[in-house]
Formats: structure tokens, sequence, C-alpha cells
């Protein structure tokens, strides 16, 4: 997508941070969103709880973008309606994987889905090993790492789900990526953004918002965790994304996604006592891999989680 240049007293400030540390907080704000969300989900489903992020970035980014300035056909809403559909609804089965699944075991499997998009066509024994790494990790993840002997009462049903939502979500990550590049070369795809999100909200609000009573009514508290969930999971990646992309370049950058995985597990560890099992370890690992060679054909873009 093309660059957003943040206002210049933020441009400025930014500006004296090195872009590494940028990509750093990046990952490190986008995954605390979601352990926040994981606070939420005791007083909605997730698939609302991400509805909610999406209403408060859709606000955040019509605000930044105001794509109202910009010319719009039918077929460019069409395309920008369906870009903002797959966005929501990745972060909607993103979430409902987390629900069920250790946080960095989500992220991993949903990486799986760009590595095969960086990696589709490819006829080098780079792309090959990069897809045969990636199934090695989720099968690692899934039939190893994950603890299926402690599902309890409630049986292996609910991480099934996960698993599910989780490759769900990697699949939209995957289409997102094709959809994301089509529009960025043609037009403004940050106006594309915001007002695909922002459609995204208006049309997906009657699966999700029945349920958005509780975190309404519960007070102060709650509603400032709601917003953190937007503000921290998207609005600030991809203010930060935007200029370190830009000072790095996209294949550094591109190359720097397969730490993701593991900020994703560091930050479930500290925040929801999530310890990782030595499957789970062994599959993140493979993906990264994975991604860090898929890295070299494509870059994997912003806004995964």
């Amino acid at each position: 997508m093309s660059e957003h240049v943040p206002a210049r007293p933020l441009g400025r400030a930014l500006a004296r941070v090195p872009a590494p540390a940028l990509f750093a907080t990046s990952g490190i704000a986008q995954y605390s969103g979601a352990a926040l969300a994981v606070g939420l989900f005791a007083l909605a489903p997730p698939h609302t709880v991400a509805w909610v992020r999406a209403l408060v970035s859709a606000v955040i980014l019509l605000a930044l973008m105001r794509p109202w300035r910009s010319t719009w056909t039918r077929a460019t809403l069409r395309q920008t309606a369906v870009f903002g559909l797959v966005l929501v609804g990745m972060n909607m089965l993103f979430y409902i994987a987390i629900r069920y699944l250790p946080l960095g075991a989500a992220v991993a499997i949903e990486f799986a889905g760009p590595v095969l998009v960086a990696a589709w066509g490819s006829r080098n024994a780079r792309g090959r090993v990069s897809v045969a790494l990636a199934a090695a990790g989720v099968a690692a993840i899934s039939l190893v790492g994950l603890r299926w002997d402690e599902a309890g009462a409630a049986g292996t049903a609910p991480m099934v789900l996960g698993l599910l939502c989780a490759v769900g979500a990697g699949a939209s990550w995957a289409w997102y990526m094709v959809l994301a590049g089509r529009i960025a070369a043609v037009r403004d795809g940050q106006a594309s953004l915001a007002l695909g999100t922002s459609i995204a909200v208006l049309v997906l609000a009657p699966v999700a918002a029945p349920w958005v009573g509780p975190l309404v009514t519960s007070g102060g508290s709650v509603w400032l965790a709601a917003i953190g969930v937007g503000v921290l999971s998207s609005a600030i990646p991809y203010i930060l994304d935007q200029v370190a992309i830009v000072r790095l370049g996209t294949a550094v950058f591109a190359l720097l996604n397969a730490l993701l995985p593991a900020t994703a597990t560091v930050v479930g560890l500290l925040a929801l006592q999530q310890r990782p099992t030595l499957g789970e370890i062994a599959g993140l690992a493979a993906i990264s891999v994975a991604v860090a060679l898929s890295s070299r054909r494509r870059a994997l873009g912003p806004d995964g989680a």
C-alpha cells in the first residue's frame, strides 16, 4: 500500500527512533491488543470483540485517511467492500482461534497462509522448502504441541474449532494480501483500507452487534479496554509499520515478519501465562524459517492479526 506520512510532530518524533525498534514496538502492540481482547471474551463472544476492534479502527482510519476525498466508482467500491470484509472476517476468525488456542500457536498457524501466497508459483527450492516447513510447523503445533490430553470436560471440540479458525484466518490473510496488491497497484490503498473497514463494520453489524451490550454496560474500564484493543492492534501497528517499511525497505521489513510468531508467544507467556510446549516451539521455529525464506519473494504486509 502507498505510504502514509504521519503528522509532522509525530513524524519528527518517530524519525529519532531506530526502524527495527519501531517494528518491534508494532509487533508488541499488536499482540498486546490481542491479549487484552482475550480478557473481554468473558463479556462478549470473540467475533463481537473483533468487530468492536474494527469499529474503533474504522473511526481512527477515517479521521486519518479521509477517503471521501478520493474518487470512487461502483467497481472500486465493490472491490473495497470485499477487501474490508476479508480483513475484518480474518480478525474475527483469529479472535475465535485465540479463544481456544495459545496466542503464539494461533499466530504461527495463521502465518502459514501468507507463506503459501509468497511461495505461490515458485519453482525454485526456496519456495518448496518454505511450503514444506510451514506445513511441518502447523502439524507440529496441531498434533504435538497442543495439550489435547488436558481438554477436560469440554472435550476436544473447542480446540478443533480454534485450529480451524486459525487456518481460516491464515487463508483470509492470504486473500487479503492478493486484494491489497491489486488495490495498491491502481489506487490509494490507505483510503481503501479506511473505507473498506467501515463498510465491513456496517455489513457485519447484524452478526456481531447484538452481543455488544455487556461491553457497553460494564463501565469505563471495559470501554477503555475495548478502545485499547483497537488502538493497540490496529492504529499503532498501522502507523509504525508505514514508517518502518519506508526506512527498512520492503525486503527487510518482510524478513522481520519472521519474528512476529515468537513475539506473540512471548506476549502470551507474559500477559496470559501461556507456557509454550516443545511441540509449539518446534512448530513456531519451522514456520518462522518458512516466513524468512518466503519473504525473499514477497512482503507479507501489515495488519495481519
